[in-house]
Parts: C-alpha cells; sequence; structure tokens
C-alpha cells in the first residue's frame, strides 16, 4: 500500500512537472512570436506612419492654397500696394514658408499696352510691381511704374499667367458658367517653390474679354487685374513629428538626395511633398536602438497579458497538485484511521470474545473467575462506549448538532474529580494543580470533563514511565479562564505543532504502534471552538509539553 501511495504521489509530481515544463516553453515560444510581431508591427509603422506625418505637416500648405490664397480674388482687382503689403504681412506671419511675395497691378484694356501681352484686341500689363517679405530690402519693395521712362521688360512668371489667361478666354463657352475649380485651375500656375494666382474675374467680365479678343470696344474699356506669384521655401515647413519615439529625425530633403552613410545602425524612408514642394520630399532616419524602444513599448503589453496568462497557469498547476496532494494525504489519513480504528474495536471485541468462550466452555466459575471476568467484560464494553462516544460527539459538535449547556462548575471540585478518575486509573500517574482568581464558573461539565479528560489520556499516554508527571493550572486573567495542562512527557516535534490538530493526523512514534484513531487533539480542538476559545501549545522535545486554554470567563 504504501508503495502504491509513493507511486501515486510520484506520478502526480511528474505530471504537475510536466505540465509545467509544456506550460513554460509555450510561454517563452509565445514571448519570442509576440517580440517578433511587435518588431514587425514596428517596422510597418515606421513605413506607413510617414503619411500622417506629411498630412500633419503640409496642413499649412492646403489651407494656404485652398483658402488663404484666393482671398485675393475678393478684392476683384482693386488691390493696391499698402492693402497688398498688409494682406502679405497676415501670410507670412502665419505661413512661414511663404518667403517672399511679387505683386503685379495690371490691368486688361482693348488697346495695345507697351509692357505685357497683346492678343487680338486683348492686351494685360501691370501699371506697377512690388514685392514684399522679410528678406526684401526696404529700398526694392517697388520694382517697377508705367510712369517709369526707363525700358522694362515683364518676366516669365508674368507673361506664363496672361499667356494662360488667354487661352482660357479664347476657350471659353459664354453659354454656361465655368466650375470653380475649372476657374481655380486655370488661374493659377504651381510650379517648384512659387505659385502664381490671378484673381479670378466674374463671369460678366469674361464674357467682355472674350470679345475684347475679337474685336475693339467703343468705348474701350479698361478692368483691373491683380496677380501676386508667391515665392517658398519648403525648408521653411513645420514638421509635425506625430510618432516622435518612431522617428528620430524628420528633415526636407530634395527628391535626387541620397545619403552618402549608408549604415546599417539606421533604418531610413522618404514621401514625396506635393505641389509646389514637389521637387522636395520628407526624409525620415531613425538608428535601430532608437526603434528598440518603440518596440519594447508595443511589446511591454502583450507580454505582460502572456505573462498574466501564464501566472494563472502556474497558479491553476500549483492547485491541481496541491489538490491532489491534499487528497493523496487525506486517503493515507483515513486509511490508518480504519485501520486503527479497527485495531481499537478488534481489540476490545476480542477480549470480549475470549472472556465469553471461557465463560461458555466452563463447567463451573468461581466467584473470583466471575469477578474477574464480569471485571473484564465491563472495561472492554466502557472502552468501547467510549470510542463511539467520542465519534459520536466529534461528529456532533462538528456539525452544531448539540446545544452548549450552563451550568456553574466549582473549578476545585471538578478538578480534584478528574484527577481521582485517572489516578485510581494510572496509579503511577502524579497530578498536581492550582486555582488564582476564580472558585466558580459557568461551562459545559460534560465538554470540560471531555476535555480534561482528553488531555491528561494524552500526558500519560505519551510520557516515559516513571516521568508521568501532569501540573493543571487553572487562572482568571484579565476576564479569561486560563487553563494549562504541562507534562514532562517526549515531547512535540516543532515540524508537527501545526498538524496535531487535524484530524487523524498521528505523530510517528512508538506510543502510537499500538494504534491511534487521530482524533483525540482533533476532538479537543472542536471542543474548545464550540465553548468560544483557543488553544495552542508549545512544546520541546525531551522536556514536555503544554496545552494552554483561554475559555471566556461565565459567572
Amino acid at each position: 500500500m504504501t508503495l502504491e501511495k509513493k507511486s501515486g504521489y510520484r506520478k502526480n509530481f511528474s505530471l504537475s512537472v510536466t505540465f509545467i515544463v509544456l506550460i513554460s516553453i509555450l510561454f517563452i515560444l509565445s514571448l519570442f512570436l509576440a517580440f517578433n510581431y511587435s518588431k514587425k508591427s514596428i517596422e510597418n509603422d515606421f513605413v506607413s506612419e510617414k503619411v500622417n506625418v506629411l498630412e500633419e505637416s503640409i496642413k499649412p500648405y492646403n489651407e494656404f492654397f485652398q483658402n488663404k490664397m484666393p482671398e485675393i480674388s475678393y478684392y476683384d482687382g482693386f488691390l493696391d500696394s499698402a492693402t497688398a503689403s498688409k494682406f502679405v504681412d497676415t501670410i507670412t506671419a502665419k505661413f512661414p514658408f511663404v518667403s517672399k511675395v511679387t505683386f503685379y497691378d495690371s490691368e486688361v484694356k482693348n488697346t495695345p499696352v507697351r509692357d505685357g501681352m497683346n492678343a487680338g484686341y486683348f492686351s494685360i500689363g501691370p501699371k506697377s510691381i512690388f514685392q514684399f517679405g522679410r528678406t526684401v530690402n526696404s529700398d526694392s519693395i517697388k520694382l517697377f511704374s508705367e510712369t517709369d521712362t526707363r525700358s522694362f521688360k515683364v518676366d516669365d512668371d508674368f507673361n506664363g499667367m496672361a499667356l494662360k489667361l488667354v487661352r482660357f478666354i479664347d476657350q471659353l463657352d459664354t453659354t454656361s458658367v465655368p466650375t470653380q475649380e475649372q476657374l481655380f485651375t486655370n488661374f493659377s500656375v504651381v510650379l517648384s517653390n512659387k505659385i502664381t494666382y490671378l484673381n479670378i474675374p466674374r463671369p460678366e467680365n469674361l464674357k467682355v474679354y472674350k470679345d475684347m479678343l475679337q474685336r475693339r470696344l467703343n468705348p474701350a474699356p479698361v478692368y483691373q487685374q491683380d496677380m501676386l506669384v508667391f515665392q517658398l521655401n519648403p525648408n521653411k515647413i513645420k514638421i509635425i513629428n506625430t510618432r516622435p519615439l518612431l522617428y528620430e529625425t524628420i528633415r526636407v530633403e530634395p527628391l535626387t538626395y541620397d545619403p552618402i552613410d549608408t549604415s546599417d545602425e539606421n533604418i531610413v524612408t522618404e514621401i514625396a511633398l506635393p505641389g509646389a514642394f514637389s521637387d522636395f520630399k520628407l526624409y525620415f532616419t531613425s538608428s535601430k536602438s532608437y526603434i528598440k524602444k518603440e518596440i519594447f513599448i508595443y511589446f511591454m503589453p502583450i507580454a505582460l497579458v502572456l505573462l498574466l496568462v501564464y501566472g494563472v497557469l502556474l497558479s491553476v498547476a500549483f492547485l491541481i497538485y496541491r489538490n491532489l496532494n491534499i487528497n493523496s494525504k487525506m486517503f493515507k489519513l483515513q486509511y490508518d484511521f480504519v485501520n486503527n480504528l479497527t485495531h481499537e474495536f478488534k481489540t476490545p471485541v476480542s477480549v470480549i470474545k475470549i472472556a465469553g468462550n471461557n465463560i461458555k466452555s466452563a463447567a463451573i466459575l468461581s466467584a473470583k473467575e466471575q469477578q474477574l471476568y464480569g471485571k473484564i467484560l465491563d472495561e472492554e464494553a466502557d472502552k468501547l462506549n467510549g470510542l463511539m462516544n467520542k465519534l459520536l460527539a466529534f461528529t456532533q459538535i462538528e456539525n452544531k448538532a448539540i446545544k452548549l449547556n450552563q451550568e456553574e462548575v466549582n473549578v476545585k471540585d471538578f478538578i480534584e474529580s478528574t484527577i481521582e478518575s485517572h489516578t485510581l486509573k494510572h496509579p503511577d500517574f502524579v497530578i498536581t494543580y492550582e486555582v488564582v482568581g476564580f472558585k466558580t464558573f459557568t461551562t459545559d461539565p460534560v465538554l470540560l470533563g471531555s476535555l480534561f479528560d482528553n488531555l491528561a489520556e494524552n500526558a500519560y499516554k505519551y510520557s516515559n514511565p516513571g516521568n508521568k508527571v501532569l501540573n493543571i493550572s487553572a487562572k482568571l486573567i484579565k476576564g479569561v479562564l486560563v487553563f494549562r495542562f504541562a507534562d514532562r512527557g517526549i515531547g512535540i516535534p516543532s515540524s508537527e505543532l501545526n498538524n496535531i490538530f487535524k484530524k487523524f493526523f498521528r505523530i510517528q512514534n512508538e506510543y502510537n504502534q499500538m494504534g491511534s484513531v487521530g482524533l483525540g487533539l482533533a476532538f479537543c480542538k472542536e471542543l474548545v471552538n464550540f465553548m468560544q476559545g483557543e488553544i495552542t501549545v508549545k512544546s520541546k522535545i525531551g522536556i514536555g509539553t503544554e496545552f494552554k486554554i483561554v475559555l471566556p470567563y461565565n459567572n
């Protein structure tokens, strides 16, 4: 039986170890896969998140191009140099990438112009030209005036916009109204680092412009047109790094930029800028050590979840193993209990049967023999009855099936009665006592008697011959009763002190070889708890054991 139990224990232990090893391997593998997943995810983000950086960084340019620049058309060609200067100041303050603006205060005529473009009877030329911006000196603001006598050649920006206007007017279908998108497209020119914008004429003006291409009108009309050329500096774009833990540096570089240093320590990606900045790109660089920080930030929550799952699985494994171990111990305790209980019943039953057979087979019994057999039968019957009563009482107390009787007890008489019954049974048993602070108290005498009897029996049983001594102390201390049972027995190992009050537990020594159910001290513990008290023990091997019982003082 012992071999089977040991094998079962080893089997349970092996299964638990195997389970722990498997989940540990799975945990490590999961961490490895999670780290690789995190690494791939961050590497993919490094390539894809640049779009968000571009969108955030280019928002001011889109606002300038789509919203601010078209405001020129609100003036309907009647901008002067002072108003244009204020308009440019608001632009350069809000949009730092606009470095310089050239303002053409122009006229559309039905008569030829000296400086500008003439197409048929349609002519457009500047009255004056100004430039504004932080980099423009105060003496360089005015570039041209039609009152100047010096020769002047209109630049390509003006001519290009004028030519685009002429073509648009020539192809214009006056029976329909062009869309705002068509007008915006045809009245602006986007080049590298430069945007030219002509204020959009009203639809009725466009019809007149078409007539002016074909014939001379009378009287010859004159219309005001304003054209602005915005010089842009891509290096003044404010880069919004939406992922600062992902991108270490972001720079604006020409499209043709190719770094000389191609070290494997850095990861790079790039994306082209739109519109007037199309000759440039955003260039992203991060070192691998820098990227690792972001990888670990992404990886740590996943690792913590995996660690939590691993911890739960370990806890489950521990609980399963503990329960299997407890069940194994409980099985051993129950097996020993059945064996010992059988032995406890078998011994008195065997003695009773032998005595009965002797009485039955004897022809004549003397008075002495009758007295002897009667005594034997009575003692063995008492043993059986006591054992049955202990088991029944234990079950009743454990299930709260009995009530606590309250009677006044004289403590000296009660202890002396206990001493008398045990010294009569064991003449070599020396019991002394002392009572301090009280004479009577209210309790259940039957339960208290069972408690005293069990502790006295233990003191006698687990003491060496010639040293079977017990001292019972009863004191009233701070409103509670303190009983101490101190013997000079063999003592209890310190490793076993936490187990002696458990059901079916027996200390393995020579005093338990003759059988012990393992209920005595467990029964005492239940009794004390039922009486709303507590019991503790301290012991030293070879010196003795002391049980301390604290009960409420009811008087």
